[in-house]
């Protein structure tokens, strides 16, 4: 299994993140780099890849986590299955419906 990397944190003064807005956006998506901006030294906003900030805001959305508490609960009760078992029920079931639909059609 790989390991995944520290996130790449990058602090830049906001007048200069203003003058290199282009640069750090695209570094921010390019990269997966994070920026942080400050005013005085002091934090103000950050900047990152808009898909990943579209999954923050996902998961910050009370269904998603009802969800995701419920699934962790099945995991620990044994109530999962490998994916590859999954697939082939699914694969069968198609199997079996085509079957019936071209069986029906000869019928008629």
């Amino acid at each position: 299994m790989a390991t995944k990397s520290a996130p790449v944190v990058t602090r830049l003064p906001f007048a200069k993140a203003q003058t290199e807005l282009g640069r750090v956006a695209r570094r921010a998506q390019r990269n997966k780099e994070y920026f942080i901006l400050e005013e005085d030294g002091a934090p103000v906003i950050g900047i990152m890849d808009a898909d990943e900030l579209e999954d923050y805001l996902e998961l910050r959305d009370p269904l998603v986590q009802q969800h995701i508490r419920l699934s962790n609960e099945d995991v620990r009760a044994g109530r999962t299955r490998p994916a590859e078992q999954l697939l082939a029920e699914i694969r069968a079931n198609i199997r079996s419906t085509t079957s019936r639909a071209q069986k029906n059609r000869r019928q008629k």
